[in-house]
């Protein structure tokens, strides 16, 4: 991807420097399932996960950042992603006579307090619709490349889109179509999901459009989003699979769904709550 040289967000919030004590309490994002179900079957105590919220005293700290190259120039990628979404999404807005409200990025380490909890870096990047904040703590690219074998930064990029397409589902109130009774269901989480990954092939069209994207990069998203399939994590933890238990939708759902956001290029013919078959 081409982004050296290009736009940074302002909207950027770090607090890596920012200790924060106590236990931590999962809040759910694209890695959310893949550590419950790893953590679980590998002999951890869920309860090691979540708990309490941190001392009141003592627990939070400004201390200096040590910043290596590496992750500044992660920090500076998924800037400049974060900016490139804003200029896609406020023009898409535009079009529709709706104002685009931006989200925040916060960058952390190892946990961190969101409107929607404390959380720990175990469940990767996540957005938290209470704050309408983005949540990444930058070691999750190495398990991205390493552990699910999705290396490549626009396999990065689709995870920092995918978590904007939370936001854009949040601010054009997509929960609101359905009762709460469906919202408490597994079918509605993967379908809120998968909408969430259509909405970010929408954002790699215009990236294409914009001569952005390099040879491979359209497969590197394709290879992330097959990666951190239900079904895929599943087998790979446990040899078998459980549909019912399905909550981000299968590696080919996911990669089905980017790909017609890709195609597409626009917010209609996104509507996974309408779709009859996922």
């Amino acid at each position: 991807m081409k982004w050296k040289g290009r736009r940074q967000s302002t909207n950027i919030e770090d607090r890596r420097g920012m200790g924060m004590g106590g236990k931590t309490m999962i809040g759910g994002g694209i890695g959310s399932v893949i550590v419950i179900i790893l953590f679980t079957l590998l002999g951890g105590n869920l309860g090691d996960l979540v708990g309490n919220p941190p001392p009141p005293n003592g627990s939070n700290s400004n201390a200096p950042i040590n910043v290596t190259q590496q992750e500044q120039e992660l920090a500076d990628f998924v800037s400049v992603v974060l900016a490139d979404t804003e200029d896609v999404w406020s023009q898409e807005f535009e079009k529709r006579g709706l104002n685009y409200e931006e989200p925040t990025l916060v960058l952390f380490r190892d946990s961190v307090q969101s409107a929607c909890g404390m959380a720990s870096s175990a469940v990767g990047p996540f957005y938290c619709p209470g704050d309408h904040k983005l949540y990444i703590d930058l070691s999750f690219y190495q398990d991205l490349k390493q552990r699910f074998q999705a290396p490549g930064d626009f396999a990065m990029a689709y995870v920092i889109a995918h978590e904007v397409g939370h936001h854009v589902q949040t601010i054009l109130h997509t929960a609101d179509q359905v009762s709460p009774e469906q919202k408490n269901t597994n079918e509605y989480s993967v379908r809120f999901e998968l909408q969430a990954d259509y909405l970010a092939g929408v954002w790699a069209n215009h990236a294409q459009g914009k001569g952005y994207l390099e040879k491979g990069d359209l497969e590197e998203a394709m290879n992330a989003a097959n990666a951190v399939g239900d079904d895929t994590i599943q087998k790979k933890a446990q040899g078998y699979v459980v549909p019912d238990s399905f909550t981000h939708g299968t590696s080919e759902q996911r990669e089905r769904w980017f790909l017609k956001g890709y195609e597409n290029g626009t917010i209609e013919g996104g509507d996974t709550f309408e779709a009859d078959n996922l």
